[in-house]
């Protein structure tokens, strides 16, 4: 990976972030040594995260829900974690659209005009309209197409020897039909009764303003457009914000169904989508995200094998504990159609068609879901176009019949491009990027500045949205947490307490936690989880004693435990803190491979700490009250933590050293967490809290304006929100005492 130089902003902000960080790691380097082991040494947890992380080439195979109620409470929670990854959670604005239609060009039976429209500033659709002739002010059905990966997108040309070899093969039947397979389909729709849009994907055709080398090539990571001021797609700012190319091309599909919609021979309430390859996941992710289309068919691409290679196809938490099965069952009700080919989809109709007719059938529209393996060669053939038709016939109402198609005289490409000398094409480059992403990230803040809370009623929908955006990000809650258990190894009797050597096993999950429990003589039942950035050895001064916050915490009659997260204390051989997170076998430097299929390490580590969480409140001797208390960066996993735990933990204490996701450039840093900043960044984790207490040391005299609306907004703002100015390294005792009293 290549390193970014740091900004003396940048420098400020992590310098500010890391002192009592920092301190305590100096303090804690002797003390890891000297700290109690849970394991013998040498021996590392017995976790399942350790092993190589998941790719898109794993298996997804999916159980369906038992019943519809329990399924609609997953498909909730699967709907919010797309809209999430695309970053569309909440939904930028959709203003009414001024597309530019010109350039119709007639044939026997249909028509086809250019399209184009700016989508959000700096960022096209362009397209091509089919258009049956006649039928006067009726209204038609409309099928959206996005044509996915093939060369010149929606200029595609398999040419003489590609079509010979189809016509030989019988996937084809007619020669122009098969050289310009996308000009095929929407020909046939039209004639069918159907208005028929044909949009490129983004770097294809006409809709290069992002090239086809960023949006589906890029590789490498580029350091001029990595920094916390200036940033482009595929960098640690664009994942902090979840700005992707999926979700881009997602944005676009939406806005071509908020247009498509409008038109005046168009019946809204019949539209269709379909595509293949990356066409097909742009149609069941559309389908996912938007209940307005009745009828899709996602032609070899749906499958429990490869889930799509593209960059464009992949982002960061889409596929997290899910795949395109699961996916493709959010479209029931409404109508599927599926076609497999000899390429990963080989095997859909034993793997993966089967439950979703189970599913269909339990959501009581057994017959609304079909899959067909037609064997050939990754394609969108005749074959396979003439299952759609039949799909399409007759989800969308269209007249019954004999489905034939016929050939037709395809457009030139001088016949369905857009741009022209009056509509002359958008400047490209870097600069093009720049405004693309520039434009989302100041909507995204805006939505925030306007989700501030004033009163009880905002309180609650800033918690339904934000709230519902760190939901995702850490990827799971107390209930999802699962079956814990907790093993005493081992007890030394110290003057005024015990020392346990502990291990908490996650049987769900198949994590495991070395940690360390001391408990005072005349226990109160008031337990602290105190986390810090070296893991258990946190506790320990570096002549092995306790640090005097933790002896403050036992003098009071508070039980302490300190835990090796993830990573941390027992989980590393060399006793060394991590530097850079793991990463997919791909050659390619994008995030969404690693942490589209897994948890960052972020929410791993918070996952850690709800575990504790259940195995204190599982244990025999369980606590009446549990607190958590963080320092350096642990004190976010704390945040997130006692957010995600909700009232199962009464007090929180962190000192965040005022440090802020926004200042991470390298994709691969410990501590980025995708979406952080889209969500408000520590404050708007911490403000999630309210009207919990909450103890804030490293932000200042005053809490962060955000944090404050919330515990005011809750009426709690004066007893609950406790900031603290004490200096650095007097924090730690500053919060054991708050937590004492």
């Amino acid at each position: 990976m290549s390193r970014h130089p740091i900004t003396r902003r940048t420098a400020l902000k992590l310098t500010s972030a890391a002192v009592l960080s920092a301190t305590l790691t100096a303090r804690s380097r002797k003390a890891l040594a000297d700290a109690p082991r849970a394991l013998p040494a040498g021996q590392l947890p017995k976790d399942r995260r350790l092993e190589a992380p998941k790719d898109l080439d794993g298996y997804f195979g999916w159980t369906p829900s038992p019943s519809p109620e329990a399924w609609a409470e997953r498909a909730e929670k699967l709907r919010r974690q797309i809209l999430v990854a695309c970053g569309l959670w909440p939904m930028p604005a959709r203003p009414a659209i001024a597309a530019s239609l010109h350039g119709k060009v007639e044939r026997d039976d249909y028509t086809v005009e250019r399209v184009s429209f700016e989508s959000h500033p700096g960022l096209y659709v362009t397209g091509s309209l089919y258009r049956p002739k006649g039928g006067g002010d009726q209204r038609r059905p409309a099928v959206i197409n996005p044509h996915g990966h093939w060369a010149n997108g929606r200029f595609y040309d398999h040419g003489e020897a590609g079509v010979k070899k189809q016509l030989e093969s019988g996937g084809e039947k007619f020669e122009l039909s098969g050289r310009f397979p996308l000009q095929a389909r929407c020909v046939q729709l039209a004639r069918m009764g159907c208005v028929a849009f044909l949009y490129d994907m983004l770097g294809y055709a006409d809709n290069t303003i992002l090239p086809l080398s960023l949006i589906h090539g890029f590789k490498t990571q580029r350091p001029d457009l990595s920094s916390p001021e200036r940033w482009g797609l595929f960098s640690a700012q664009s994942e902090l914000r979840l700005l992707n190319a999926l979700g881009l091309q997602t944005w676009n599909s939406i806005r071509v169904l908020d247009w498509i919609a409008t038109l005046p021979d168009v019946d809204a309430e019949r539209i269709a989508v379909t595509g293949a390859s990356g066409g097909g996941t742009q149609t069941f992710v559309l389908g996912c995200v938007d209940s307005r289309p009745i009828a899709f068919f996602p032609a070899v691409m749906v499958s429990t094998a490869m889930q799509g290679g593209c960059t464009c196809e992949n982002a960061s938490l889409l596929r997290v504990g899910t795949g395109n099965i699961e996916m493709t069952a959010l479209l029931a009700p409404r109508t599927v159609g599926l076609s497999a080919a000899n390429d990963w989809t080989k095997e859909l109709e034993t793997k993966g068609l089967p439950e979703l007719k189970q599913h269909f059938a339990m959501m009581g529209v057994p017959d609304r879901i079909t899959g067909k393996y037609i064997p050939y060669e990754h394609n969108y053939n005749q074959l396979s176009r003439m299952m759609m038709y039949g799909v399409f016939q007759k989800a969308l109402g269209l007249p019954a019949g004999e489905i034939v198609e016929r050939d037709f005289m395809p457009l030139s490409q001088e016949e369905a491009t857009v741009w022209d000398a009056d509509h002359p094409r958008p400047a490209t480059g870097d600069e093009a990027e720049l405004k693309v992403v520039r434009a989302f990230a100041a909507e995204f803040d805006r939505q925030l500045a306007d989700l501030e809370p004033t009163d009880p009623v905002s309180l609650a929908e800033y918690r339904r949205v934000v709230g519902g955006g760190w939901d995702v990000l850490i990827g799971r809650d107390l209930k999802a947490t699962g079956n814990v258990e907790h093993e005493h190894l081992g007890q030394a009797d110290k003057s005024n307490h015990r020392e346990f050597s502990d291990v908490v096993r996650n049987k769900t999950h198949g994590e495991e936690l070395p940690v360390v429990t001391l408990i005072p003589e005349n226990w109160n039942q008031n337990l602290v989880i105190w986390l810090t950035d070296t893991g258990k050895s946190g506790l320990y001064g570096a002549d092995g004693a306790l640090i005097p916050a933790i002896q403050k915490l036992l003098g009071s009659g508070a039980g302490v435990v300190g835990v090796d997260l993830l990573h941390q204390g027992e989980f590393q051989k060399d006793g060394q803190s991590l530097t850079a997170t793991s990463s997919v076998k791909n050659t390619r430097e994008f995030l969404g491979y690693t942490t589209g299929y897994n948890h960052p390490l972020f929410a791993q580590r918070v996952h850690d700490v709800l575990s504790i969480i259940a195995a204190a409140k599982s244990h025999r001797s369980a606590p009446s009250v549990i607190h958590l208390a963080g320092f350096g960066n642990a004190a976010l996993y704390a945040a997130a933590a006692a957010v995600q735990a909700g009232n199962n933990v009464s007090k929180l204490a962190v000192g965040t050293g005022g440090y802020r996701f926004t200042s991470i450039t390298e994709i691969r840093d410990p501590m980025l967490l995708p979406g952080a900043v889209r969500y408000g960044d520590v404050p708007g984790l911490l403000a999630l809290r309210a009207p919990q207490p909450l103890w804030l040391h490293g932000e200042g005299p005053d809490a962060p304006r955000t944090i404050h609306a919330t515990y005011l907004s809750s009426g709690r703002a004066t007893d609950r929100l406790v900031t603290s100015t004490v200096a650095a390294d007097q924090a730690a005792v500053a919060a054991a005492e708050w937590l004492s009293r």
